[in-house]
């Protein structure tokens, strides 16, 4: 059996998102946590982890990648209580029995995206689309013998391109405006 877990290759997670997931969290998809919002009104931090982010279960804070880890029955079980707990805790479910059906059916969903080999990691992205959010799913492809390593390296390159010097890299994130 596989599982997802919550991975940080370099810090982050923990700019991009109010709460970063801890690293090696249990995962799951975690778009249940916008179910109320419009997200098209999502801004910000938000906006990122509704766009990219992984649900650590323990922490109830985001990653932007998960691992497909080895798993047992028993870490199955256990991350359905802890989700279907959360869920009735944080989420407002009515009973546990309803939480932890909510809870098995997201678990076997996180499940479902391990098809890739163990240590594979997983991306997701968001969007609407005719009212409806829509994910897919990425698994980032490491190059033979390459370990994980940071998830951003700088490279030398000779070129007769100018740097843009108004480039501010908050600005990045936002959404363009109307003109």
């Amino acid at each position: 059996m596989k599982l997802l877990r919550t991975i940080a290759l370099d810090p982050s997670d923990t700019f991009v998102f109010d709460v970063a997931a801890e690293p090696g969290e249990w995962a799951v998809s975690g778009v249940f946590r916008f179910w109320d919002c419009d997200p098209a009104k999502l801004e910000g931090k938000a906006r990122a982890a509704f766009r990219g982010g992984f649900l650590g279960v323990q922490s109830w804070g985001w990653s932007t990648l998960a691992q497909i880890v080895p798993a047992t029955e028993d870490d199955y079980r256990n991350l359905v209580d802890l989700l279907a707990g959360q869920l009735v805790d944080r989420f407002g479910a009515p009973d546990m029995a309803t939480a932890k059906s909510a809870a098995e059916e997201e678990v076997a969903f996180s499940q479902s995206l391990c098809s890739h080999p163990i240590s594979s990691l997983v991306a997701v992205h968001r969007a609407v689309s005719d009212g409806e959010v829509r994910e897919s799913f990425r698994r980032l492809q490491l190059r033979e013998g390459q370990g994980h390593g940071k998830a951003f390296s700088f490279m030398e390159m000779e070129d007769d391109i100018e740097p843009d010097g108004n480039l501010k890299l908050v600005d990045l994130g936002r959404r363009p405006t109307a003109r």
